[in-house]
């Protein structure tokens, strides 16, 4: 079960600019056919039980699921730099309508989908319990008492409205006012999922999500650039990796190709740098409170003749010093493990692999390794605030894959959801609260990866609720494979799951656009919040920052992007960033989308970078590995 890496970046047309012309996400594939008697947990109650389906745990006597076959159209593998000589090479990505341009809309997203094999409700009509429009909820508007009514009259029905006002004001009031009285203070440094696209993060506060963010929103929003990192030369045709970049009170670091580098975070001169064997092969995105993170990287240069020497090498990097405190190898046997995915919980480092996984303590001391002898292997982890392992047992045809949340000094499993048969690749999406990713049947058809999110008890390993998330309606992506933490354009937080939709046309003429709605974690239905982006922009969760989400909104052809801040509790959106608009800096900050490319935003700062890097197609072209922007 060998996995592709996410695409890499396209090579750019014809033509000088300040920098390539932007990445595209994969064309849609036809959607499959789900299988039948599977009811998603929003759908609509038809008055009856709905039967267990994928995700759900099956009765002892019920009889065993087949696995659905193995995915289609596998990648082939390149012979690149940074890539096992066995992993399967990314398909590149096609192209979608341009900015600008007009493109297909698809049917209302976030509405309960009719029951697995019964037909659907065609677009653009409402279904059984759908709600109208794109991200609105259905509402009910109260109607006025007339003149003359028992029961008080108009006059008292004008005081009660009076006073309802009153208290709604003062609940938007205290609602909003929290992110300002608070974010005035700088509290220090991010949380360990501070600077993703998207994943882990949050915090709840049980009060529908006003705790106080640490973003602060500044008096002038314009930003400009700062620095740009040149795209390293890529000899003959090899794809790069040049995965992992972090952001700590002094530095912003990035992988390059073997070597990691860290930057002034205002200026981009070089602090440190740090040269590595091999080129990286993974990073993990989370980073401990003294801002140690972990990496898997090759044991040495790739050639011609030996295109790939695996990922075996995992190290623990000081961020601030700019120093490798350790490297560890694991052997299964007489021979190394290549590893696929690394993460980084409290002071465990585990990765992850089809040949089972490891951990090790920050201090380099190992702390558990695979055993050959058993017949389930832990996939890959979850990090951050938990340890959650993708544990796979059984045969191919029988897979059954359990989640565990377990204890990150010992191992031990602390709770277990086991997932039906057939579903062969799971996404940690958050471990805290528990989010898993997957998709069901492979019924996604866009590559996304996800058709459905499950969220568990992690305490008790039970399923809290099962959440419908249709390919062509929502615009999250997880790659779940091997690299079973690796999802982005997506948060949580507040005990909710926040996504974008698919884009549509906006009011304008040739414009598309998009929203971010959220769902409840307890309950698997939308709440009714909505972000909307603005005609011609797109918009992606990147993380949370307290109770608030902080989203990146990609421009139009004449405009700059943006970030904004979010309410968790009313949605109103603060601009934290404004970029320019000129045509020289669009084309920078457009050649990298959140789809592919490392987001990271703190303090008025935000940095892009490249997770792939790759010949230019001629001498005459800029091309970057990294760009900071700040306001100030």
């Amino acid at each position: 079960m060998t996995q592709p890496p996410p695409p890499p970046p396209q090579q750019p047309p014809q033509g000088g600019g300040f920098g390539p012309p932007p990445e595209q996400p994969p064309q849609d594939q036809p959607p499959q056919t789900p299988p039948q008697g599977q009811q998603p947990a929003s759908g609509p109650n038809l008055g009856k039980a709905p039967e267990p389906g994928y995700g759900y745990p099956q009765a002892p006597s019920a009889p065993q699921t087949p696995a659905p076959s193995a995915p289609q159209n596998t990648p082939q593998p390149p012979q690149g730099y940074g890539y096992p000589h066995s992993a399967p090479a990314p398909q590149p990505p096609q192209a979608p309508p341009g900015y600008g341009y007009p493109g297909q809309q698809p049917g209302p997203y976030g509405q309960p989908q009719a029951p697995y094999g019964q037909p659907q409700a065609p677009y653009g009509q409402p279904g059984y319990g759908q709600q109208p429009g794109y991200g609105y909820p259905q509402q009910t508007m109260p109607h006025q008492p007339q003149a003359g009514q028992p029961g008080g009259g108009a006059k008292l029905n004008v005081q009660l409205l009076i006073i309802v006002a009153a208290v709604l004001a003062i609940a938007l009031i205290i609602g909003g006012g929290v992110w300002y009285a608070s974010s005035g203070k700088d509290e220090g440094r991010q949380n360990d999922t501070a600077g993703q696209s998207g994943g882990t993060g949050g915090t709840d506060d049980g009060n529908g999500g006003t705790a106080a963010g640490k973003e602060k929103a500044p008096s002038d929003p314009s930003a400009k650039v700062l620095f740009q990192v040149p795209a390293p030369e890529v000899k003959n045709d090899s794809t790069v990796v040049v995965s992992g970049s972090w952001l700590t009170d002094k530095a912003y670091v990035k992988s390059g190709i073997a070597r990691i580098v860290g930057y002034d975070r205002d200026k981009g001169s070089e602090l440190w740098k740090l040269p590595l064997a091999g080129p990286v092969c993974q990073a993990s995105r989370h980073v401990t409170d003294d801002n140690l993170t972990a990496i898997l990287y090759q044991p040495a240069m790739p050639t011609k003749a030996d295109p790939s020497h695996g990922c075996s090498q995992i190290a623990l990097i000081d961020l601030d010093a700019g120093k490798k405190l350790w490297t560890k190898t694991v052997k299964s046997g007489d021979q190394l493990v290549n590893f696929d995915n690394i993460t980084l919980s409290g002071k465990t480092v585990a990765v992850g692999s089809t040949s089972g996984g490891a951990a090790f303590d920050v201090s380099g001391k190992l702390l558990w390794s695979p055993k050959p002898a058993d017949s389930c292997y832990d996939a890959g982890y979850g990090g951050g605030d938990k340890l959650v392992a993708v544990r796979k047992c059984g045969p191919y045809d029988q897979r059954q894959l359990h989640i565990q949340t377990i204890d990150p000094k010992s191992g031990k499993v602390i709770s277990e959801y086991k997932m039906t048969e057939g579903i062969e690749y799971a996404s940690i999406v958050s471990t805290n609260p528990l989010v898993v990713a997957a998709d069901v049947g492979d019924s996604a058809g866009d590559g996304s990866g996800i058709s459905d999110f499950f969220s568990i008890d992690s305490r008790t390993g039970k399923l809290r609720t099962r959440i419908s998330a249709p390919g062509e309606q929502f615009a999250a992506r997880c790659e779940g494979i091997t690299r079973v933490e690796a999802c982005n354009l997506l948060a949580v937080g507040n005990d909710r799951l926040y996504l974008p939709t698919e884009e549509h046309d906006g009011t304008g003429k040739y414009s598309q656009t998009n929203e971010i709605v959220a769902f409840d974690l307890a309950t698997g239905k939308q709440t009714g919040q909505r972000a909307d982006a603005g005609d011609g922009y797109t918009i992606s969760p990147l993380r949370m920052d307290g109770g608030n989400l902080i989203a990146y909104k990609r421009p139009p052809y004449d405009k700059g992007g943006q970030v904004v801040s979010i309410a968790g509790g009313s949605f109103k959106e603060t601009t934290l960033l404004q970029n320019p608009a000129t045509d020289s800096v669009r084309d920078v900050e457009t050649s990298m989308s959140p789809e592919y490319s490392e987001f990271l935003y703190a303090d008025g700062h935000l940095y892009m970078s490249k997770v792939y890097a790759s010949k230019r197609s001629t001498v005459r072209e800029k091309e970057y590995l990294a760009v900071g922007f700040g306001t100030g």
